[in-house]
């Protein structure tokens, strides 16, 4: 009997009981980034690093060392588990003006993808959070936040679109995308995250 397990946020996936043995294979995040996993017993320790790698383990297990798994084998052996996965969140930036809630022209037109990706999606949970660069003082700049934050949500309610929850926060001028000292004028941090879930 097979059975598939999913763990380690998605990019570990175990085939128990399958016709080659028990194994474990390390797959690519949502962003393209694989991390490392180490697997480790009394016969020693097993380092996957690269997506598509794999390790025996169990009675015929550590110490054979890595090998690749392509993506036939990962379908046949991992299938019912990666049917079950959730469909994962979409993530955009929109960026603006300096020192206004003013879109930049390329972000107006950016918009329309968030728009779409809700309605294609269905009901969805919205998360609009706005940031600024460090130009102006952090009591400003979180205000400025939530001015663009609520702009992009407004926005957004004005295209009609199906949400089920719409949340609205400011980070102002912490969590800088491009880390800057005080009074920098960094157009990557003049932006509003968008998570479409």
């Amino acid at each position: 009997m097979r059975q598939n397990l999913l763990g380690l946020c998605g990019f570990v996936m175990l085939a128990s009981g399958c016709a080659t043995g028990d194994y474990v294979v390390l797959l690519e995040s949502p962003d393209g980034t694989t991390g490392a996993v180490v697997i480790d017993d009394a016969r020693g320790q097993t380092r996957l690093d690269r997506k598509h790698q794999g390790a025996k383990i169990g009675s015929l297990g550590i110490g054979a060392g890595p090998f690749e798994v392509g993506d036939l084998r990962i379908a046949r052996d991992f299938s019912e588990a990666l049917a079950a996965q959730p469909v994962l969140p979409q993530r955009f930036q929109l960026y603006f003006e300096i020192g206004s809630a003013e879109l930049t022209e390329p972000s107006k037109q950016a918009i329309e993808h968030v728009v779409e990706a809700i309605r294609l999606r269905g009901p969805s949970a919205v998360s609009v959070i706005g940031h600024t660069d460090t130009l102006s003082g952090p009591l400003w700049n979180e205000q400025l936040g939530l001015i663009r934050a609520t702009a992009v949500a407004e926005l957004l309610r004005s295209r009609h679109i199906e949400v089920i929850d719409l949340r609205v926060a400011s980070h102002g001028e912490r969590n800088l995308l491009i880390p800057t000292p005080d009074g920098v004028s960094e157009p990557r941090n003049r932006r509003v995250e968008i998570s479409v879930r």
